[in-house]
C-alpha cells in the first residue's frame, strides 16, 4: 500500500512538472515570423496611433491568395465571416486619443480592432470594432463595428514587409496607409483641431497652469486666431489684465484684447484702449503696434502712432524706419526713402541693415515696403 502511494505521489510530481513545464514554455518571449510595429502620428495635440505586425511579401502572391479578397470563413473562432486583420497575428489596433472623423464618419476617442476587406475591383472596407483584444479576426462581429469606411487602393513600387505610414499631414488631418506588395490602402483622418485644443485649455485653466497669467494671454489668443467664442476669449485676456493675483497689464495683452474687440466689431473701444496703453509701450512695442495698423488697413492711424514714437524717441533707427513704413504706405515714396536713408545711417546691427538696404532698393523701384 504504501509502495503504491510513493507512485501515485511520484506520478503526481511529473505531471505537475510536466504542466508547470508546458506553460513556462508557452510564455517565453521568442522571436516572431512577423515583427511588431508601432507608427503615430500628433495631428493638432491629437495623437493617433496604429499597432500591428509586419509580414513579409517572401515571393508569395498577396492579394487573392494569402489576402483573399472579400469576407471569408477561415475555419476558427466564433466569426463565420472574416474580414483580414490588417496585418499578422494579433488585431491590429488603431487608437484616438481624441474623437475624430475617417473618411467623414465620426469616431469617438478610442482603441479599436482595424480590419479591411480587400476587394478585387480596386476597392477596400476598413473597418473598425470595437473589439481590440482578440487574436486576429478570428472572432470578428460585425455588431462590435463603429464604422466601415469604403476607399480606393492605389498602386505603389513593391513594399517587402507591410508597413503602416501618414502622408498629407495637414493641421488637421493625416492619411494613414497600409502598403504592402504593390498595393496601397488610404484612409484619411480629421480632427476638429479647434474644439480639442480649446476643451483642453478649459481643463487647463482650472488646474496648476490656470495659475499663470501667460497662460490666459495664450488661451485668449488662440480663441482669438481660430474661430472661438469671443466671449469666452474675452474673459480669458480680462483675468489677464486685471482682477486676478496674477493678473498685469502689458503689451502684449493689450494688444489681444484689442484684437478681441475688433473682431466683435468694437473698433473705436479696441483703439481707445491701445491709445491709453501707449504712453507705456517701448519704442519696438510702438513701432509693432504701428505695424499692425497698416497691416489692418489703417494707414492715417499707423502714421499718427509712428509720428508719436518719433517724438518720444528722438534720433533712434526704430523710429525713422517706423515713418518710413508709414510714408510708403500712404504712397509718398520719397519720403519714405528720405527716413530709411537715416534708419540706415543708424542702425549698429549687420541684420536691421541688410533689411533696410533691401527695403531701400524697393523704393528706389517704386515698390511699397510694407
Amino acid at each position: 500500500m504504501k509502495q503504491f502511494n510513493k507512485m501515485l505521489y511520484l506520478g503526481t510530481l511529473i505531471v505537475a512538472f510536466l504542466f508547470t513545464n508546458f506553460n513556462a514554455n508557452a510564455q517565453l518571449d521568442l522571436p516572431r515570423g512577423s515583427q511588431k510595429a508601432s507608427v503615430s502620428q500628433t495631428v493638432g495635440i491629437s495623437k493617433i496611433y496604429i499597432s500591428y505586425s509586419r509580414p513579409s511579401v517572401n515571393g508569395r502572391e498577396i492579394w487573392g491568395k494569402l489576402v483573399p479578397y472579400g469576407m471569408n470563413n477561415l475555419g476558427f473562432g466564433t466569426a463565420t465571416e472574416s474580414p483580414w486583420r490588417a496585418g499578422a497575428n494579433e488585431n491590429t489596433i488603431i487608437k484616438f486619443t481624441d474623437d475624430v472623423t475617417v473618411e467623414g464618419k465620426a469616431i469617438p476617442a478610442g482603441k479599436y480592432g482595424l480590419h479591411i476587406v480587400v476587394k478585387e475591383d480596386g476597392g477596400a472596407t476598413v473597418i473598425f470594432s470595437k473589439n481590440h483584444t482578440s487574436w486576429g479576426s478570428f472572432f470578428y462581429d460585425p455588431a462590435d463595428d463603429v464604422a466601415r469606411v469604403d476607399v480606393q487602393t492605389k498602386a505603389i513600387p513593391h513594399v517587402e514587409q507591410l508597413t503602416y505610414n501618414f502622408i498629407d499631414v495637414t493641421a488637421n488631418s493625416a492619411t494613414a496607409v497600409l502598403n504592402w506588395e504593390k498595393k496601397q490602402i488610404p484612409f484619411k483622418v480629421e480632427v476638429n483641431v479647434t474644439d480639442v485644443v480649446l476643451a483642453d485649455i478649459r481643463n487647463k485653466l482650472q488646474d496648476q497652469p490656470g495659475f499663470n497669467r501667460q497662460t490666459w494671454e495664450n488661451a485668449a489668443n488662440f480663441s482669438l486666431n481660430n474661430g472661438g467664442d469671443l466671449n469666452e476669449a474675452l474673459g480669458w485676456i480680462d483675468a489677464a489684465i486685471a482682477g486676478q493675483f496674477f493678473s498685469q497689464q502689458n503689451f502684449n495683452n493689450t494688444q489681444i484684447k484689442a484684437g478681441i474687440l475688433n473682431k466683435m466689431g468694437k473698433q473705436q473701444e479696441a483703439l481707445e484702449m491701445m491709445d491709453a496703453y501707449m504712453p507705456n509701450a517701448t519704442i519696438f512695442e510702438t513701432h509693432q503696434y504701428g505695424r499692425n495698423l497698416i497691416a489692418n488697413g489703417m494707414n492715417d492711424k499707423a502714421f499718427e502712432v509712428f509720428k508719436m514714437n518719433a517724438e518720444k524717441n528722438k534720433d533712434t533707427w526704430p523710429t525713422d524706419y517706423g515713418l518710413a513704413r508709414a510714408y510708403s504706405a500712404l504712397g509718398n515714396y520719397a519720403k519714405a526713402l528720405e527716413h530709411l536713408k537715416i534708419a540706415h545711417s543708424r542702425v549698429p546691427d549687420p541684420g536691421n541693415k541688410a533689411a533696410i538696404e533691401a527695403n531701400i532698393a524697393k523704393l528706389e523701384k517704386g515698390q511699397d515696403i510694407n
